[in-house]
């Protein structure tokens, strides 16, 4: 699945939708019941919307998806966790990406709307907290640091502010937007739902916090960790000290919870009437569930256990009467 890394990262990295209806051999890429498809030639359109820090895992599932099922169209934007549930909720979408678990109002707008859905994990993340290649001071960040530096207290910032012997600059914040589920994972975990500083530059487009944080040496930002790893060359990350002591985040300190309280499950929600009754959609969430772990390690995440993936199959053939 090589091939399949560097195609999800380009293409996602430079384009706000992605779209696959183009064809391939199906034995060249494993379909059929192996790789989780009917095996059957079909036809007909899945939409999708939600999370840029899913998206390139969904892209590849994408691109993999279409030389086995070369007639069946599927489309998925990428407008945040946020606004992909809202889509979701009016009925705009089959499914929705998600960089965190479905708040209750919008279980309850789903509700309203006479709409059951399944929740598939597709892998793993690790938030990762950047620096610019420049900043020769920041070693590590305690959990207590960050949500000092980045909550709102009417006051400048400076680096010293945060620890004694850092520079007497001003820090730069760069941050997803509030509708990204990132922010939301963030504001959960370290804010603490208090307010992000007023001063942070806000955008759901991760490459515009990646050039940010590239641009000065003060500053900060944070996003999924497959971002981190596709601009490593050009950025720093900075270790998270919990009380265990700093944790670089990787596949192992991920995957083993270590890296905690900024590693998360990344997932996407399907609507069950959906794949109850359109072959197409049951067909899509099959292929997806059976490789997205491959797929997530393919792109620069961390797959779930096997075990999960197993249940999420289970329940989804039933949905589809198999």
């Amino acid at each position: 699945m090589k091939s399949a890394k560097f195609l999800a990262m380009s293409t996602i990295l430079g384009s706000a939708v992605f779209l696959a209806a183009c064809g391939g051999e199906d034995e060249a890429n494993g379909s059929g019941n192996e790789s989780g498809g009917s095996g059957e030639e079909l036809s007909g359109q899945v939409q999708g919307d939600g999370s840029s820090t899913v998206a390139p895992i969904m892209e590849a599932i994408v691109e993999e998806y279409a030389a086995a099922q070369p007639g069946v169209q599927v489309s998925s934007g990428v407008s945040g966790t946020g606004g992909g549930f809202e889509k979701f909720i009016a009925g705009e979408t089959s499914f929705s990406n998600a960089s965190r678990p479905i708040k209750e109002e919008e279980a309850a707008g789903l509700e309203e709307q006479g709409v059951e859905y399944t929740e598939v994990e597709l892998g793993y993340d690790g938030l990762s907290v950047v620096v610019n290649q420049e900043n020769d001071w920041v070693d590590y960040l305690t959990v207590e640091e960050l949500k000092e530096m980045w909550v709102e207290t009417g006051e400048e910032k400076t680096w010293a502010d945060i620890r004694e012997g850092w520079p007497e600059e001003p820090i730069e914040f760069y941050s997803p937007g509030t509708d990204s589920g990132t922010y939301d994972y963030f504001n959960e975990v370290i804010l603490e739902e208090e307010d992000i500083v007023r001063s942070a530059t806000l955008s759901e487009d991760d490459n515009v916090l990646v050039q940010g944080v590239m641009g000065s040496p003060n500053a900060i930002g944070y996003f999924g960790y497959a971002y981190y790893l596709e601009n490593q060359d050009n950025i720093k990350v900075v270790p998270i000290d919990n009380g265990e002591g700093p944790v670089e985040p990787n596949n192992e300190t991920i995957e083993s919870g270590e890296y905690a309280p900024l590693s998360r499950p990344l997932f996407t929600y399907v609507r069950n009437d959906a794949v109850a009754e359109d072959p197409a959609v049951a067909d899509f969430m099959m292929f997806a569930i059976e490789n997205a772990g491959e797929l997530a390690e393919a792109v620069g995440y961390v797959s779930a256990p096997q075990e999960v993936y197993d249940e999420d199959m289970a329940t989804i053939k039933e949905l589809a009467g198999e």
